[in-house]
């Protein structure tokens, strides 16, 4: 008899590592590498990447600061199968207060990545691309810097934490978010792309929204809400009632987990463990479910 197996079932059941998170409540399972030929059903898969800095110079923290984008686009494009979209999470380059200098590094930022296989991207601006000059010119080159899409039975929302100087979301943002989830249904799959957390991870190191308690608020009416962000430069898992917020990686420089040490600073590279703590993850998505299995790569597998 013939064995009716899905790519999900199939990545646990392959036993390659990794670790899952269902829709914000907490379960280990196994993933790893993709068997082409399985049936995918209507679930699919993303990518997110997030803060690349990409202009950044300082060898303590990463001495190959020009080659590891392009080592992240590599190893995005070896991945077996490829995602449906991927996503950049906000700092996509390093601060300057040069508006040409800006432009540059975000022109150069936007010929890597086209590199990718895959040609659907998504973007939003972290407070190093867009605080100087409210986002203008990151709107140049990507456009809105708060957006929604559709996608095969999820609703994605794009919200900005950082064009505002301050890091807030703005009453004009968050009315445009309630208007957009009442015209969602209660059971509406809702994934939130931010790049700061929208909850009060540590403050004292700008790691929060100042109004960010009243996106959760409304976001708290749909049944079904994750957040995936950026911006604190590790992995981190948090609830908000039934809200899972799930950070990234970064590919440019670790940070220390959140109030560890007096001042935050990048974590210094380790020559005998090159590209520790940097790293991209992949959400396959199980669509009915409203699950979101995420498995952790690094930048340069050793």
């Amino acid at each position: 008899m013939a064995l009716n197996i899905n790519r999900r079932e199939f990545l646990k059941l392959a036993g390659l590592g990794g670790v899952a998170f269902a829709s914000g409540l907490g379960c280990s399972t196994a993933r790893g590498g993709v068997m082409a030929g399985l049936s995918d059903n209507d679930d699919f898969y993303f990518v997110q990447l997030s803060d690349t800095h990409w202009g950044f110079s300082g060898a303590e923290a990463n001495p190959d600061a020009t080659g590891t984008l392009p080592k992240a686009v590599a190893a995005v494009n070896a991945l077996t199968t490829q995602p449906d979209f991927i996503v950049f999470t906000g700092d996509l380059t390093h601060t300057t207060e040069d508006p040409k200098e800006r432009r540059r590094r975000l022109g150069e930022f936007k010929e890597i990545v086209s590199q990718l296989k895959v040609k659907n991207l998504r973007f939003l601006p972290g407070e190093h691309d867009g605080s100087l000059d409210r986002s203008k010119a990151f709107q140049e080159f990507f456009g809105s810097t708060h957006y929604t899409f559709d996608h095969k039975g999820v609703h994605f929302i794009v919200l900005d934490n950082v064009s505002d100087p301050r890091g807030r979301i703005g009453d004009e943002q968050l009315r445009w978010l309630d208007t957009d989830l009442k015209k969602q249904k209660a059971n509406a799959k809702i994934v939130v792309l931010t790049h700061r957390p929208l909850f009060d991870l540590y403050p004292q190191w700008d790691w929060a929204t100042p109004d960010g308690s009243q996106a959760t608020k409304i976001l708290m009416q749909q049944a079904n809400v994750t957040v995936f962000y950026g911006h604190i430069h590790q992995e981190h898992h948090h609830m908000t009632g039934h809200i899972a917020h799930h950070a990234a990686k970064s590919l440019i420089f670790p940070l220390p987990p959140p109030g560890s040490q007096p001042k935050r600073a990048p974590v210094l590279w380790n020559a005998a463990a090159p590209y520790h703590g940097l790293g991209f993850r992949e959400v396959e998505v199980d669509v009915d479910g409203a699950k979101y299995d995420i498995t952790e790569y690094p930048v340069v597998r050793s």
